[in-house]
């Protein structure tokens, strides 16, 4: 994977796609092979020094902890504080430009729990980016989010890519893969069917074979990036 490329992980339910995320991630061990950052085998690295490499935003941002939005979000400095190291004022610092970056500042005291689903999902990606790593997994980002928080949250991975981190996101809507991502790579049953740049990968036959409907495939709008309307086979 390049940096400062935006790569989405696209497949039906059940096709492997956390599973490949959590691998990368190191919170499931490959049934076979093995997972290099860096050129770096990650079975051989220790939890803290992965951290520093890449930051994983889980599926389930739902919560019942009582933490501050910035409690939270400075957890992200955890891989860089010693064993019994608090958070210091460059690390406060930190964590205020993140939360700016994301727009969830202004709930910086409020708890983490009483904040809607946008918003607490913006303040987990405020952590991943205090976490200051160069690659970035974000599995289900946008999942049970309105259209507006969904453009909002994946504008800000956009960014993130602009800074030269990699950005790794499981999605389900093909259009919005296709206007965001750099690379998508499809799964189905365990096995990627197809990978490369939106054009080149969601074509007919592909999602066909991907997800069992026959679409219809507008080009030639958003630089040409395709746009899927999908029919029942």
């Amino acid at each position: 994977m390049e940096r400062g490329r935006f790569y989405g992980i696209l497949g039906p339910n059940g096709s492997g796609k956390t599973t490949l995320l959590k691998s990368i991630a190191k919170n499931l061990k490959p049934r076979r092979g093995a997972v290099f950052v860096n050129g770096v085998d990650i079975g051989k690295m220790k939890a803290k020094e992965l951290s520093k490499e890449l930051a994983y935003m889980h599926q389930n941002t739902d919560t019942q902890c009582d933490y501050s939005v910035t409690d939270v979000v400075l957890m992200g400095r955890n891989p860089y504080l010693g064993r019994f190291q608090t958070e210091g004022s460059i690390d406060r610092e930190i964590a205020k430009k993140a939360m700016k970056a994301t727009n969830v500042w202004q709930f910086k005291d409020r708890r983490i729990n009483e904040i809607s689903g946008g918003e607490r999902q913006r303040a987990f990606i405020a952590r991943a980016l205090v976490q200051d790593t160069d690659i970035v997994l974000l599995d289900e980002p946008v999942s049970h989010l309105d259209l507006h928080h969904q453009i909002e949250i994946l504008d800000i991975a956009r960014k993130m890519t602009q800074k030269q981190r990699t950005v790794v996101a499981v999605l389900h809507d093909l259009n919005l893969a296709s206007t965001y991502c750099d690379h998508l790579i499809l799964l189905k049953g365990g096995t990627i069917i197809a990978q490369g740049e939106p054009e080149r990968v969601l074509t007919e036959e592909i999602i066909e074979k991907v997800y069992g409907i026959k679409p219809y495939i507008v080009r030639g709008v958003n630089n040409n990036r395709p746009y899927i309307i999908p029919f029942k086979k």
